[in-house]
């Protein structure tokens, strides 16, 4: 019986439980049980509004997706989330994944960064991620919560930012993480600044360009991290990706599988124009691919970042068993 299959059943068995008694308790450990009832995991917000604006010396330009609508539940002041795009993939690709992730309760932002880094590796001037963009958009959507005319005036929480990322852009954002510079990821000195506090990263094996003869450690001095695969990723194999999440040195962190997806799974169309291509086909549907990816990195987020109880509720206890396309590993502690 194949495992997609067996999570089926799971879930169906499950739902029948939880039609029958109301109420399911799930045990983490002696003496922790929580209810799970009453939970949606769709998002808070139902509208995502935008705006294209310019952002560090060189005015690289950047989409900004923030929620419109008033949410279904109190929420406060939103985190902002940098997105770091994939080796020479334009961030229009990534329009739908943001949107999403925004209506979690998040303000998205996603520069395009043309950056020659990979020159000297054989790759033409393309769009590719480094750690200075960390610290310019940071200092940027600071500046633009306090301006009257801003779209986002006094909508965001300056004192959390979240990075996301795809690929490469997952790589630059982990050495973000643990406050180190290595090239091509980064140019010069880089501080990792007091306000990042937790990472999602997509299809990001840390030994991307394999100038280490081993994935190395990733010192992450307890910032939550979550890394997610596609199971038939062609470029950043799935057993890259898990490498990288066990080399995560401090919980909480998770991995998660994405059943049928591959390494462009994330982005608005499988392949985009001008990337290099995944000759592995997915067999999930490319939005079903993109509204997975983009609902776990959110409740990751929430669960973590602030302490949704709800959000860590399905994260950590019950959400595979209700996702016939996932399958996750949790370290909490």
């Amino acid at each position: 019986m194949s495992f997609p299959v067996i999570k089926q059943i799971k879930r169906e068995l499950l739902l029948a439980f939880l039609a029958l008694l109301g109420t399911l308790l799930i045990s983490l450990k002696p003496g922790d049980s929580v209810e799970a009832t009453n939970f949606s995991v769709a998002p808070l917000f139902q509208q995502v509004s935008s705006y294209e604006t310019t952002i560090g010396d060189r005015g690289d330009p950047a989409d900004i997706y923030f929620p419109v609508s008033k949410p279904k539940t109190d929420t406060k002041l939103l985190p902002i989330a940098l997105f770091l795009q994939g080796t020479f993939v334009d961030k229009s690709n990534y329009s739908e994944f943001a949107s999403i992730v925004a209506r979690y309760g998040f303000v998205v932002v996603v520069p395009n960064n043309l950056n020659d880094v990979l020159v000297p590796f054989g790759f033409p001037e393309g769009f590719f991620s480094e750690q200075e963009q960390v610290n310019q958009v940071l200092d940027y959507m600071k500046e633009e919560n306090r301006h009257p005319d801003s779209p986002v005036f006094k909508l965001l929480d300056p004192s959390k930012l979240v990075l996301l990322g795809h690929s490469s852009g997952g790589v630059v954002g982990l050495n973000a993480i643990q406050g180190t510079c290595i090239l091509p990821y980064c140019k010069s000195e880089f501080t990792r600044p007091k306000e990042l506090v937790g990472g999602a990263f997509y299809g990001s094996n840390f030994n991307l360009l394999g100038q280490f003869e081993q994935t190395p450690t990733i010192e992450n001095d307890g910032i939550p991290i979550v890394t997610l695969a596609g199971v038939l990723d062609g470029l950043a194999t799935f057993d890259s990706v898990k490498e990288t999440y066990n080399q995560i040195q401090k919980p909480p962190k998770s991995f998660i599988s994405i059943i049928g997806a591959n390494h462009y799974s994330i982005t608005n169309t499988n392949n985009p124009v001008g990337t290099v291509p995944d000759r592995n086909t997915p067999t999930i549907d490319q939005n079903v691919g993109i509204e997975t990816l983009a609902r776990w990195v959110a409740l990751f987020l929430r669960a973590n970042i602030l302490q949704d109880k709800d959000a860590f509720n399905y994260v950590y206890r019950v959400g595979d068993s209700f996702d016939s396309n996932v399958s996750v590993i949790n370290r909490v502690h």
